[in-house]
């Protein structure tokens, strides 16, 4: 089978499987078999797989029409152009999350002090945490998760990004977990925000593979912005700021919780798509 067939037989049972955007899932996948970038498929459509091969493409593409998610079956996605391992411990990084260590980072860059510190409350996988590390090589960074498993994740991925110096990883349900007096210039969050009743009605590749724990925001999807709004404040330091991602339509809700708290909201940021995504604050 060369090539060009087994993208047409692959695409083909990726459309009956109900999996969006079939083609391209099955050339991102054989370019990851291939070690290939995916546009040197379109050099290579009359190569023979060999049998090896084959059989690999077939059982990757087994796995994606049971809605198995690429990230998991290829092992890693990229975040603001970093690698980052995935797993069924942590939910798979979003390309909007990308906004989000962006504008922590931007924030950071601008700060003149000795010691530059951000909190990451819920830090999943640590992109956001390792993106910022990144790109403020002076900050010092707390990544902050009640998971072991999680947290074993994201320090695998600050390894493998050369920040792990930058970064202390800490285990623990919330701002319970931190030395008392702790201050941060920035706490930024990609906190669960799916109402708990809306879950079972997503798409099988999040319901099934991403943890509950990282998409159940209780009843109205607003359980951890109202913990923010509540408890964040003694450690922001006076002139730091709180960034969040949050869900569609949630944007006048979260601005409330937080006004009610008699946090200033500063701004409500759009993401790529022109969604309000990211509330900022401060005290």
């Amino acid at each position: 089978m060369t090539v060009l067939e087994a993208i047409q037989k692959s695409t083909e049972f990726l459309t009956k499987k109900g999996v969006e955007s079939p083609r391209l899932q099955t050339e991102l996948l054989l370019a990851h078999l291939l070690k290939l970038p995916r546009m040197k498929l379109y050099l290579n459509f009359e190569r023979a797989l060999s049998p090896t091969e084959t059989n690999a493409l077939r059982e990757f593409v087994k796995r994606r029409g049971q809605r198995e998610p690429l990230q998991h079956i290829t092992g890693s996605t990229s975040f603001c152009g970093h690698e980052i391992a995935v797993s069924r411990h942590a939910l798979i990084p979003r390309p909007e999350t990308e906004l989000l260590a962006e504008l922590g980072w931007k924030f950071l860059v601008t700060r003149h002090s000795s010691l530059v510190t951000a909190l990451d409350f819920g830090t999943g996988t640590g992109c956001i945490a390792i993106a910022i590390a990144a790109k403020c090589p002076e900050a010092k960074i707390t990544a902050l998760d009640i998971s072991s498993e999680t947290l074993a994740l994201a320090k695998l991925n600050a390894l493998q990004n050369q920040v792990a110096e930058q970064i202390d990883f800490l285990l623990g349900n919330g701002f319970g977990a931190l030395t008392a007096g702790t201050q941060f210039d920035l706490i930024v969050s990609n906190p669960p925000y799916i109402a708990s009743a809306e879950i079972e009605t997503l798409e099988p590749e999040v319901k099934d593979f991403d943890p509950r724990g990282a998409l159940d925001g209780g009843a109205d999807g607003l359980v951890f912005y109202r913990r923010l709004a509540a408890e964040a404040k003694p450690y922001l330091k006076a002139d730091g700021k709180i960034m969040l991602e949050f869900g569609d339509g949630q944007a006048d809700a979260i601005k409330r919780i937080f006004e009610n708290e008699k946090w200033i909201v500063e701004a409500v940021q759009d993401d790529y798509s022109q969604r309000a995504r990211i509330l900022i604050a401060h005290k």
